[in-house]
């Protein structure tokens, strides 16, 4: 069982779409969505993740994904092993720092953001943020009294 809470998007005028779990769980994979217990799908999003100091970067990352709930789940330790071999040559010095994971690209935008050499301005432009991100706590498997 898992307790859910939420952190509400504050980017007014942006276009939002689904819902975001960053899973801080080492032994957790969350084969079955936490919300409606239904199997999650294997599917890859491009992730805008914002790292400080006002560092954009574009992730391709094979996600969890559940269809019913519109949530993407996806380890905090895999993000931040991607992200650490992705800047160990050309920027070690971000490795790190603080990040977070604001939201998703169409994949066609993606596919062409090679064009302008990746924009920050158009990138942010053409993001969708996050409806909400999620945080659930794993409860251990056991008996529980009802009091």
């Amino acid at each position: 069982m898992a307790k859910k809470t939420q952190r509400k998007s504050t980017f007014k005028d942006k276009k939002i779409r689904h819902y975001f779990f960053l899973n801080p769980y080492e032994d957790c994979a969350f084969t079955k969505c936490p919300q409606c217990n239904a199997k999650t799908k294997v599917r890859n999003f491009p992730l805008v993740i914002n790292i400080e100091p006002q560092k954009i970067f574009i992730l391709n990352k094979t996600c969890k994904y559940c269809v019913d709930c519109d949530l993407i789940i996806t380890k905090q330790t895999e993000i931040e092993q991607l992200l650490a071999a992705a800047f160990l040559k050309i920027n070690p010095e971000i490795i790190g720092n603080d990040y977070v994971v604001m939201g998703t690209l169409d994949e066609e935008d993606w596919r062409n953001r090679g064009k302008d050499n990746g924009n920050p301005s158009r990138v942010l432009k053409e993001m969708y943020v996050f409806k909400d991100w999620l945080d659930f706590e794993v409860a251990p498997a056991g008996w529980y009294s009802d009091q």
